[in-house]
Order: structure tokens, then sequence, then C-alpha cells
């Protein structure tokens, strides 16, 4: 492995390391001015791992932040910031639910169709975003967090009785769909079932790979992130790029809430998970928009989700794990900076060092041939 290729790799590893060491240093020293054992609830948590039942959960989770975190990081990577994932999730949830519910087609011509669905009104979601920014200058970030308000509120009229609504006691629903739309998981005996669409996740992943580094499409989107005026010297289209980039973005996140409405629930109502869209941009973060790192950090964040309720039962608050995640988040953003400025000084030495070298060199070019000249 050439010497460039080890530092980019060290500076790619160093960020989430760091991030991850001042997170537990930081959440001990909490657990210490609380007067409680700073090491027994990573040690509870670590043992939840081990349990078969624990790790399906955690897998299955984790497939959910999994997908949110590939459609934060697709605008990452063209500097957008669209934290509206959590609204279009939602809503792309919804409305293939209500479809689930209200057509029937065989599994075969059903699936797709939901799956059809869940992306048409994510990247629908997203796209307004998009739209507002190419042709008003409106932020994505304000055009996003408004359509997540607006998402809740369209959802809450959806479920109204004499729309689309079945009311179930307390719980609004939109009826159970019908199971040609069912995905069956993978059995793992007591343990539970793995949702099928964790296989979606994977090939998500995969396809998100391919796409950004061995595609022309992919080396636009990457070339107008990191400068919108080189990529337009090279002839690409910055607003159409924006654009794209917001409708795949919301495409993806419209499937982020199926593994668990076609695997599990098979229905849209107030138990559905929530704020996944959210956990999505840390998760991303720490995964530094890498497909692999974006797993390993989706285990990570499902792991805290799943081995932290046991800590109720040992006299330790659960929340403790939210206060991780919340550090994690902001570790992530000071390490990352300072990674990149150290970074930055090592290329500085590195190229001043040549740059002496070649000084040297040339000289004592010169004086060979004032040499061979007398």
């Amino acid at each position: 492995m050439k010497k460039f290729d080890k530092e980019r790799l060290l500076l790619g590893v160093a960020g989430p390391v760091i991030a991850l060491v001042v997170a537990v240093a930081l959440t001990s020293v909490v657990l210490i001015a609380s007067g409680q054992n700073p090491f027994e609830p990573y040690t509870l948590m670590f043992q939840q791992a081990t349990y078969s039942d624990i790790q399906v959960l955690i897998i299955n989770q984790a497939s959910l932040y999994y997908i949110a975190a590939l459609a934060v990081a697709i605008g990452f990577r063209m500097n957008l910031f669209n934290i509206g994932v959590d609204g279009q999730y939602q809503l792309a949830a919804m409305m293939a639910a209500i479809v689930g519910a209200h057509v029937a087609l065989p599994a075969a011509l059903q699936v797709p169709l939901l799956i059809l669905t869940a992306v048409c009104t994510g990247a629908f979601w997203a796209g307004i975003a998009g739209v507002l920014k190419v042709t008003r200058g409106v932020s994505e970030v304000v055009a996003t967090i408004m359509l997540n308000a607006i998402a809740v509120s369209v959802i809450a009229y959806l479920w109204l009785p004499d729309v689309f609504g079945v009311k179930l006691g307390n719980n609004n629903t939109t009826g159970v769909m019908h199971k040609s739309g069912w995905i069956p998981g993978f059995s793992m005996g007591d343990a539970g079932e793995i949702y099928g669409l964790v296989v979606l996740a994977a090939v998500l992943g995969i396809g998100y790979w391919i796409v950004l580094n061995r595609t022309r499409f992919g080396f636009d989107l990457r070339a107008s992130g990191a400068s919108e005026s080189a990529a337009a010297a090279s002839g690409v289209n910055s607003k159409r790029m924006v654009l794209t980039a917001m409708l795949l973005s919301g495409g993806i996140a419209g499937l982020a809430g199926l593994p668990i409405l076609l695997g599990d629930t098979h229905t849209y109502s107030l138990n559905f998970p929530t704020g996944i869209g959210f956990l999505g941009i840390g998760i991303a973060l720490l995964g530094r928009n890498s497909p692999v790192g974006i797993a390993f950090a989706a285990l990570l964040w499902a792991w805290l989700d799943k081995a932290s309720p046991e800590l109720d039962f040992h006299g330790y608050d659960k929340e403790i794990a939210v206060i991780m995640q919340g550090l994690i988040v902001i570790a992530v953003v000071v390490s990352y900076e300072a990674v990149r400025e150290w970074g930055l000084r090592r290329q500085q030495r590195r190229v001043g060092a040549e740059l002496a070298a070649g000084n040297v060199l040339g000289a004592s070019n010169n004086t060979e041939k004032e040499v061979a000249g007398q």
C-alpha cells in the first residue's frame, strides 16, 4: 500500500476512534459525577450483545438506521444537509401502508409496488426542497425542517377515519396490509426473526458505493460537493445535480421504514418508530459517509438502543445510552475538524520537504554543470 493511501486510511479511522474514546470518557465522567460506577454500565451492555435475541433486535434496528444514514450521506456528498429524512421516511411508510391495505396483487407485484410507492413518496417530499433551492435559493435545511412539520400534519390528516384511518382502541392505524405485501424474515429460532429487507439495506449500501465511485454521475456528485465552480467549469450543471441529489436522497429515505413495516407491523400506527431520520445524521457523520463505516455506526447505535434497557434493572438510567449518542455526535464534529487540520499540516510539511529536496537537487545539478564546463 502506498504511503499516501496509508495516511488517508489513518485519517479516516482516526476521527471515529477519537470520537468514541471521547464519548466514553465523558459519559464516564457523568457517571462519576452522579456517584455511580463508571464501568459497570458498559459491562452490562456488552453482556447483552452476547444474547442471540438481542443480536436479532440490533440487526433489525440497524437496518433502519443504515438506510436512513445512506440517505443523509448522499446529501452530505453534495454538500447538502437533508435534515428532512425523518419526515420523508414516515410519510413514505404511511403511503406504502395505505396502498398495501387497499390494493391486493400477487406478491410478485405487490412488494415492488409498495417499494416503488415508498421511493416515489420520499423522492417527491425531498424534491420540494430541491426545487425551492435551485429556483429560489431557499436553504435545504430550512425547507426540510418545515417539510418535516408539514409531513406530521399530512399523516394526522390521512389517519382520519373518513380518509384512510382505522381506529383500534386509542391507536390510529392505516389498517392491516394484505399478506401479499408481507416480506418473511430469516428465522433465528427462539431468538426471533431478522427482517427480510435487511437484504435491501445491504444492496443499497453496495449500490451506493458503486454509483459514487464507479460511475460518471458519482464523480459529478462528488465534484459538485467538493467545488461547485470547478465542477461547473468541467461541464457539470450544478442545479441539476442539487435536484438529482435531493431526489435520490429522498427516495432512499423513503425506504427506511419498510423493513419494519413489511416485516413486522404490517400497518402504520402511533407505535411506528420515529426519529430515525435524525439519528441517521449522527450515524452518517460517524461513518464518514462510507457504506462500511455507516454499517458499523448503525450497529453501534442499535446496540446502544437495544442493550440499554437492561441498565434499569441494575440501578442505572438507560438514558446513559442517549447521553453517549449525543456525545458521539459532538465528538465526531470536533475530532473530524482536528484530524482534518492535522492532515493539512502533514500535507504542508510533506510538500515543503519535497520542495526543499528539489531545490537541493537543482543546486547540485548546477554545480556539476559548472564543474563540467570548467
